[in-house]
């Protein structure tokens, strides 16, 4: 068995403060704005009775409603372990985004370390999303504390890349070559908090884009639907991920967190359309598996109906590109980290061994550079 490697978890500064934003203000409305739109439920402080985030922004079908300009004031807090909250009418609302475990809404390195250590995971690769801070420096930090144990993404605030695309790149190059970053992760919903609803990979990006395929650094995306339609949206997101790479083929790619399991979840399990696997034609796209933190809410461990979908991975793409990751500590408001490892490990007996080791470490491995 390979050294475990979990490919996708984080590590963030506290919630309660500006989180690397020169505003505070502009990171509690990120912060409010990504909690709002979360499935986890919310409930009535008082009796607990179930209750709606619609104190927090406005309702959909409101032109606003994906734009950061749609944060309500609600006296929105990171309440502790785990918890947010708000008040709406003299009335306190709560929804558990963080496990409880997370009692003082911060993250160091140490503690993922030390359930790395629990879970017999050697290494893990921080990922980054602006409502959990922005800024290179925390992340980098916190490598800098293990660097044998974790490695870390470099960040840039994508609605600023279009306006000044020459500071965007010189941010994320200084973040892989001075602060010892292994790659970059794009989130293009983040655009749309700042009325940029347009595609990423137009005429406005590719002075950015062309200077980060400079770099040879691996691109991380994290995609979702970005307005109302749902799979179709979602759909040409992968599009546009299609036409990104055939421009810049020699650029490593990874879909971060899976392919958005839920928009295809049914009645019986989760079935896939064949255009999802269009972007996995060219050999340097690779695909996250994180089931769990989208799922883990939905049916019970070990998730059965997501076997299949294990298996198609496998066949479509190839274990080679398969990465397995957890979204610790997020996940844990579901499952443990060692049942993160024996969902692979344990109850996907039809994974040959070196398919195994490919997706819990080697594949990661590889695509990181590290031993």
């Amino acid at each position: 068995m390979a050294r475990i490697f979990d490919g996708h978890a984080y590590c963030f500064p506290s919630l309660r403060g500006p989180a690397g934003f020169s505003d505070p203000d502009v990171f509690r409305r990120h912060l409010q704005h990504a909690i709002a739109g979360h499935y986890q439920p919310v409930w009535r402080a008082r009796d607990h009775a179930p209750a709606d985030a619609s104190g927090l922004v406005e309702a959909a079908p409101s032109p606003r409603r994906d734009n950061l300009d749609s944060v309500k004031d609600a006296d929105f807090r990171a309440a502790g372990n785990g918890r947010f909250e708000w008040t709406v009418g003299g009335e306190d609302y709560v929804k558990q985004y963080l496990p409880p475990s997370i009692a003082d809404m911060e993250y160091p390195a140490d503690r993922l370390v030390a359930e790395m250590d629990y879970a017999g995971v050697a290494k893990a690769l921080l990922h980054r999303t602006p409502y959990l801070g922005v800024g290179n420096e925390f992340i980098a930090d916190c490598v800098r504390q293990y660097p044998d144990r974790l490695l870390g993404l470099a960040h840039v605030e994508e609605w600023l890349v279009q306006a000044d695309p020459a500071a965007a790149i010189g941010k994320v190059e200084r973040a892989v070559q001075q602060q010892g970053l292994s790659g970059l992760q794009f989130l293009p919903p983040q655009l749309n908090l700042y009325g940029q609803n347009g595609p990423w990979d137009g005429a406005g990006f590719r002075p950015f884009w062309d200077g980060i395929a400079g770099l040879k650094i691996p691109v991380f995306f994290s995609l979702k639907d970005r307005d109302d339609s749902g799979r179709e949206s979602y759909l040409n997101e992968l599009r546009t991920l299609t036409r990104w790479m055939e421009r810049y083929p020699d650029v490593t790619v990874v879909l971060t967190h899976g392919l958005t399991w839920r928009l295809f979840v049914d009645a019986d399990g989760i079935h896939l359309p064949d255009e999802v696997w269009t972007p996995f034609a060219n050999p340097r796209a690779h695909l996250q598996l994180l089931f769990p933190i989208a799922l883990g809410g939905m049916w019970d461990y070990p998730l059965s109906p997501v076997r299949p979908v294990v298996e198609a991975c496998v066949q479509r793409i190839g274990a080679n590109r398969l990465m397995w990751g957890t979204d610790m500590p997020i996940v844990l408001r579901f499952w443990t980290y060692r049942q993160n490892v024996d969902f692979i490990r344990g109850y996907c007996d039809f994974l040959s061994p070196a398919d195994m080791d490919c997706i819990l470490g080697d594949t990661s491995a590889r695509l990181l550079g590290v031993g």
